[in-house]
């Protein structure tokens, strides 16, 4: 089996979310996979106060963005060609992350995909830490680590208003499965696949049929509708 690399995709020019797994210039593989990768979430809670005992009530208000950290190491010196090329070709690409797009007005989002698991997050890069450790005797810089800090992506607050939302605040994380659809998410957690389009504006989804095993989803807090059940058909 070949070793699979995790790869960054950079989401492609145009008005809408999209990326190209097949295009190198909106691909960044990493040279050596890393050994680990951290996600941290943070949620929340106010304290209400209760009478007559003896601690709070809490009452959630608002779940932070997720952020998932990965150090990266590059080396262009311990490679098979005498002529020892810049580690500068490959940290550079990183930090093109964080410039702005005229098209976006913002730096791209990214997609981290790793082998059978797929995708497995999707953000902007928020912090990038490149430490350049070894250097020829010209200079040229030939290897290096990278720590970045990709923040969760949702540009659904505008859509999330549009849509009967008991909140805009997305309150679970959802982990696709092979042979799941927006359909059956739906029927699962809201007893109503017709609430596929409501996953697909939270996650800013335009193909509800391009969904990846191993993709997070942002399930929204919505009401269930009377009469909702698992074998409701579209209208």
């Amino acid at each position: 089996m070949a070793l699979e690399k995790l790869a960054i995709l950079v989401e492609l020019p145009g008005g809408t979310l999209q990326f190209d797994e097949n295009s190198s210039e909106h691909r960044i593989v990493a040279m050596f996979n890393p050994k680990s990768l951290g996600i941290t979430r943070s949620v929340q809670w106010q304290s209400q106060k209760a009478a007559k005992r003896d601690s709070p009530e809490l009452q959630f208000t608002t779940a932070q963005p997720a952020t998932l950290t990965v150090d990266l190491f590059f080396d262009t010196y311990d490679t098979a060609s005498a002529a020892k090329r810049s580690v500068y070709e490959h940290t550079s690409k990183l930090l093109e992350l964080t410039i702005v797009r005229g098209d976006k007005h913002r730096p791209p989002v990214c997609q981290l995909k790793w082998g059978e698991q797929g995708v497995i997050f999707q953000g902007v890069l928020q912090q990038l830490d490149q430490q350049y450790t070894m250097f020829l005797e010209n200079g040229v810089p030939v290897r290096a680590t990278a720590k970045c800090t990709f923040m969760q992506w949702r540009s659904n607050a505008k859509d999330l208003k549009k849509q009967n939302l008991m909140s805009a605040d997305v309150v679970k994380v959802w982990v696709v499965k092979r042979g799941q659809t927006l359909a059956s998410i739906a029927a699962q957690e809201y007893l109503d696949p017709r609430r596929w389009r409501e996953i697909a504006a939270a996650n800013d989804i335009d193909d509800p049929l391009a969904l990846a095993p191993g993709a997070t989803l942002l399930l929204p807090a919505l009401r269930i509708a009377p009469g909702a059940g698992p074998n409701a058909e579209e209208p």
